[in-house]
Formats: C-alpha cells, sequence, structure tokens
C-alpha cells in the first residue's frame, strides 16, 4: 500500500524550484596542458557558478560543464580567447528537465491505475522504498530489508539483503545513487533487486550464488540529496549536511571516506562538489556503511554504481600506484564488461579510478580496498555525454540490463574464488 500512496505524493513533489532555463552543457575539448591548467582553474572557482559534470584531467576525455544562462556570453567568450574548442551538449537544460518531470507525472497516474511499478520510469525516494516493501512481501524466503541507520535529515537508509541462510556467510555489497543526481543508477538499482529476486532459482548462476553468498544492495545511499534533487534541485549531487560557518550545505559522499582522505581530487570549499567533508566519515550516511561493512567482516565484493562516463574501475583513486590485486581485478572487470557489452554493443573501458579518469581521494571502494574487500569496484554507467545525468527514461531499463550482466559476472567469479 505504500508504494501506491507514494505515487500520489509524486504527483505534488516532483517539480523542481530551481530552474535552469536557458543552461547548456558546453562539450570542451582541451587540446593541450595549459588548457586543462586553465579549465582546472576554472573548476576550482565556485563563484563562478559552473557546474562541472565531468573533470579537467586529460586531453582524451572532453570535459562537460553546464553553464548557467546568465554566464553563457561570457564563458563562451574566454574559451574562445584561450583557444580551447567547444561544442554545444545540451542546448537547453530546462527544455530537458520539463521532458524528464512530464513523464514522471504521466507515469505516476499510470502506476496508481496499475498498482504496479514501473522498471522504465524514475521514482521518487518514498515509491523506491515502497518497492523495496512489496518485494520483501513477495520474496518473504529470500529477501529482507535491513535499516544500516538514519541519514543526516533523519530518513532510514535500507539495504535490501538476499539470503538464503544464516549469519555470517560470505557476502556481496553493492550500492547506487551515493551522488543524489546519478538517476540512472538508482532507477537501475531498483530494475537488479528485482532480477535477483526473479532470477533466483531459474537463473543457476544466480541460484548457486545465493546459495552460498548473501548480497547486499542499498538501492539510494544518500537519500537526502535524493529527495532534494526531486524536489528543489535536480542537479544536486552532495548529502544535506549544514557545514559550520558556510552558506553551502552538504559533503560530496564520495570523496569523504578514510582513503587518502583530503588529498587530490577533492576540494577544501565547502561550497564545491567535491568538498571532502570536516574529517573523514563526517557524513553519517558513510560512517552507517563503514560501521555496517566492518562489522559485518565478511565481505568479499563491494561494487558501487555511479554515473556518467562508460567506465569500470577499480582502486585506487587517491594514489597512481597499482593496487598487488591490479592484474586479476582488471582481467575481471575486462571480462565482466565484455558480458555487459554483448548485449547492446555498449562501450565500457576499464582501468583503475585514477588511471582511467582522475586521481580522486577518499573514495568508497579505495577504503573497502584497504580493509582487505578484494573485489572493490565502481561503475560508471552511461551515457558518454549526450544527456549526461539527464538520461531519457527509455534507457533505464536497456541500462540496467546491460549494468546486471556485468554485475552478474563480477559476482560468479567473487562466488567461484572466495578467499
Amino acid at each position: 500500500m505504500r508504494l501506491y500512496l507514494a505515487v500520489f505524493a509524486l504527483l505534488a513533489a516532483v517539480h523542481c524550484e530551481q530552474l535552469f532555463t536557458g543552461d547548456q552543457v558546453l562539450r570542451i575539448h582541451a587540446q593541450s596542458e595549459d588548457h586543462l591548467q586553465i579549465l582546472k582553474k576554472l573548476e576550482e572557482d565556485v563563484n563562478n557558478e559552473l557546474d562541472f559534470w565531468t573533470y579537467a584531467y586529460s586531453t582524451e576525455r572532453p570535459v562537460d560543464i553546464r553553464v548557467p544562462h546568465a554566464k553563457l556570453y561570457a564563458v563562451k567568450d574566454f574559451l574562445k580567447e584561450s583557444n580551447i574548442p567547444f561544442t554545444v551538449m545540451i542546448n537547453n537544460v530546462q527544455e530537458l528537465l520539463e521532458k524528464e518531470k512530464a513523464e514522471m507525472l504521466s507515469n505516476a497516474k499510470m502506476e496508481r491505475s496499475t498498482k504496479n511499478i514501473n522498471f522504465g520510469a524514475y521514482h521518487d525516494l518514498e515509491t523506491l522504498y515502497g518497492f523495496m516493501d512489496t518485494l520483501v512481501a513477495s520474496h518473504p524466503n529470500l529477501i529482507s530489508k535491513v535499516n544500516i541507520g538514519n541519514s543526516y535529515e533523519n530518513r532510514p537508509m535500507y539495504a535490501l539483503k538476499f539470503s538464503t541462510g544464516g549469519a555470517g556467510r560470505p557476502a556481496i555489497w553493492v550500492d547506487a545513487g551515493i551522488h543524489a543526481r546519478e538517476w540512472i543508477t538508482q532507477a537501475s538499482a531498483v530494475w537488479i533487486a528485482n532480477k535477483i529476486a526473479t532470477d533466483y532459482g531459474v537463473d543457476p548462476s544466480v541460484t548457486s550464488l545465493l546459495g552460498q553468498m548473501d548480497i547486499y544492495l542499498m538501492i539510494v545511499a544518500n537519500p537526502d540529496g535524493y529527495v532534494f534533487s526531486h524536489t528543489s534541485n535536480r542537479m544536486w549531487r552532495k548529502t544535506r549536511s549544514v557545514n559550520s560557518g558556510s552558506s553551502c550545505r552538504g559533503v560530496d559522499p564520495n570523496r569523504n571516506w578514510d582513503a587518502g582522505f583530503g588529498g587530490p581530487g577533492a576540494s577544501k570549499d565547502p561550497c564545491s562538489e567535491s568538498y571532502h567533508g570536516p574529517y573523514a566519515n563526517s557524513e553519517v550516511e558513510v560512517k552507517n556503511i563503514v560501521d555496517f561493512v566492518t562489522g559485518h567482516g565478511n565481505f568479499k565484493s563491494y561494487i558501487s554504481i555511479h554515473a556518467y562516463s562508460q567506465l569500470l574501475m577499480y582502486p585506487y583513486g587517491y594514489q597512481c600506484t597499482d593496487v598487488p590485486d591490479k592484474s586479476e581485478l582488471h582481467s575481471v572487470g575486462t571480462a565482466a564488461i565484455q558480458e555487459l557489452t554483448s548485449l547492446y554493443n555498449t562501450r565500457y573501458q576499464v582501468g583503475s579510478i585514477c588511471k582511467i579518469i582522475y586521481q580522486a581521494s577518499g573514495g568508497s571502494i579505495d577504503w573497502t580496498y584497504n580493509i582487505g574487500i578484494k573485489y572493490s569496484y565502481a561503475f560508471e554507467l552511461r551515457d558518454t555525454g549526450f544527456y549526461g545525468f539527464l538520461l531519457p527514461a527509455e534507457q533505464i531499463i536497456p541500462t540496467a540490463e546491460e549494468t546486471w550482466l556485468g554485475l552478474k559476472y563480477i559476482m560468479g567469479h567473487v562466488h567461484n574464488n572466495l578467499y
């Protein structure tokens, strides 16, 4: 019942108070180290109100920046004067948001009449939590809902536990939505949760895995930020904690872990999208996961799902030295992506965080690897820059389907190589 009541709430809640009318996303093609340094300085200046969707770290990858309409002329002029090539990736961000909002409203009405969740649509937090209850009720001998603690704004943080055995079994952790605006991750996780539930007893690999191991799936790792991205600012990334001495709220929860904390690729400025927070694990959302993972003590794999860029990454991010298990992690990742690509020919790259994208300190999978969870991976889902964080709902199911193939391969390898 909770799931269907949440649909009514969506009709009132799905709006964004902050408008992005006329904002454009520019795709910038740095061609030299000088270009990269110029872009990095722009990124560090939080007062210019530029929203870096991807970061300046290599001439091999473009930099995507959402530019407020009022700053477009100045930014484009500056790029031209600096001889930095660019194209317009998204002409009007607000148009995409209006389309997204209209589709969600239409879907809410449909779900109200059918009393079934549409896996090919985006949903608010209450609907996702309601879905969890429905899934648990439908599979009581396989799935339970675990509350690992509450968020800063006192929302419960739920993980679905898939298990056929008692306590203490080896386990795999999967989380999504640690960055609020990456809606394709939460949506994919919902589909994947249902897939695991329905494939148990049907798919031999899933059945065998769950015969020996547990899977914990946290669909929304940053519930406060996710709610805020639905009600106030679609582009919100961080948590919603109050920063002492600053009017800017929130911490980047994937710069807040105790792995090279405060190092390169994280900002000291509370107004930055990559603000690392006052100290490691300062964010209750991060600490809840840390406490649960360490308290459990038998996780063999930790997989975090992000968007966008079509990457599968392993540690390290805070330093560029190779981890001892690099050869195996790279081989497993490469094979997983071959499985993923086999469905829709979606192309991914595989590598360590530091070498494949940029140096980034305080990340979750670096911390999990350092405490002994060998199979630590991070996915960056679709796309590579046509829509960025505003991936159309029609791509949710295809994205989830292909991601599941890669995820299942990693899980199978972990199952067959318990340590």
